[in-house]
């Protein structure tokens, strides 16, 4: 009954929206860790971004965010009564930004990235309540931007490829449990990933054979669930993202480099219900604060947002089928290029449609 019911927290990261502009996507989450018993997990999710605006001449930007899947994998096993290990795999972070040629001044410019991650994890469970956990991770990455339009003068017509590159990095954490209230709280801290990628650039001359190193964020998650009635479950999640050390600066690039972020924290807070043996259900809140400045890279012409999601879990034997649905409004945003940094457009009215389903099964 108790699994049934914690299985409604966990309404796919996939389903949550887009984060940061869309770069950060999968969440890093651990939930399969924490399964009982042996399990397996499979997950789909389908984000539908709209984001859009005007520039500065008023010329329409289009709807510059593509929609993308996520896809994800989870595999837990216990060794013993106080050892388990888990297999991830996910796409923890990704991009996919093209503005219309009806602009003059941003017309033209994208940014495709993509990533992959294989991570194992141990747990170590010291009694019902304390346990630690950590790991290693292999990540994938590859990405090409383009610049163009007047916006970026001389600079018009850039464009760098950024070759596939895996990388290792780590990750560490702690939870207390008192399984009879069904409260957890889990912190884990997930190290940033230097990535050395071969490097091509369109440039006067142009540039090969060079290599770029590119640093995905260090990120902290804090994670809490605690029963509050019969059949009543509050959870949530704190997640803190380094984007401010996040940099693309290809040498010879003639500028100050490509991308330029801050840091983002992630609020999100919901309660699940039980309805009977077989369903069950939540609702949450997404929250992530605007940057001190609403001038923003045009790779990321986000700028906060704050968003629902709504979830059911139907479980029947060893199976449990969780499905959900999330719409978040993004906050407003000028991107903006040069030094000192000049506003090159406008972005207003824009949101994302998130959905995911995940199977999974005990054995």
């Amino acid at each position: 009954m108790k699994r049934i019911l914690m299985a409604s927290v966990a309404v796919l990261g996939a389903a949550s929206g887009a984060t940061a502009g869309g770069i950060d996507r999968s969440g890093q989450g651990l939930g399969a860790l924490f399964e009982k018993g042996r399990y397996l997990e499979l997950s789909f999710g389908l984000a539908s971004p709209t984001i859009e605006g005007r520039d500065v001449a008023t010329a329409p930007t289009g709807d510059v965010a593509g929609t993308y899947t996520q896809l994800g994998f989870s595999y837990k096993y216990d060794i013993n009564d106080q050892l388990s290990m888990a297999l991830n795999v996910d796409q923890p972070f990704g991009a996919d930004i093209q503005y219309a040629l009806t602009s003059p001044l941003l017309g033209g410019t994208t940014a495709q990235a993509e990533t992959y991650a294989v991570t194992g994890i141990l747990r170590y469970k010291f009694n019902e309540a304390f346990s630690v956990h950590g790991g290693l991770r292999m990540q994938h990455a590859k990405g090409n931007i383009r610049l163009q339009g007047l916006a970026y003068g001389p600079l018009s017509g850039y464009d760098v490829q950024l070759a596939g590159d895996w990388a290792p990095g780590y990750l560490i954490g702690v939870a207390y449990e008192k399984p009879e209230i069904a409260l957890r709280i889990a912190l884990t801290y997930n190290s940033a990933i230097k990535h050395e990628m071969g490097t091509t650039q369109t440039i006067i001359p142009p540039a090969t054979g060079t290599v770029t190193e590119v640093e995905t964020p260090q990120t902290v998650n804090l994670d809490f669930q605690t029963g509050v009635a019969k059949d009543t479950l509050v959870f949530g999640q704190i997640r803190w993202a380094d984007w401010s050390n996040f940099l693309i600066d290809p040498v010879n690039f003639p500028g100050n480099g490509l991308v330029e972020l801050e840091d983002t924290v992630t609020y999100t807070l919901g309660v699940a219900r039980r309805f009977n043996e077989n369903w069950a259900g939540s609702f949450s809140i997404n929250y992530e604060g605007k940057g001190t400045d609403d001038l923003v890279s045009p790779l990321a012409p986000t700028n906060g947002r704050i968003g629902a999601t709504i979830g059911a879990v139907y479980t029947m034997d060893n199976m449990k089928i969780t499905a959900g649905i999330n719409y978040t409004k993004l906050g407003d945003a000028r991107p903006e290029t040069g030094t000192p940094d000049t506003a090159r457009a406008s972005m207003t009215g824009n949101s994302v449609v998130g959905v995911g389903i995940k199977v999974g099964w005990s054995f």
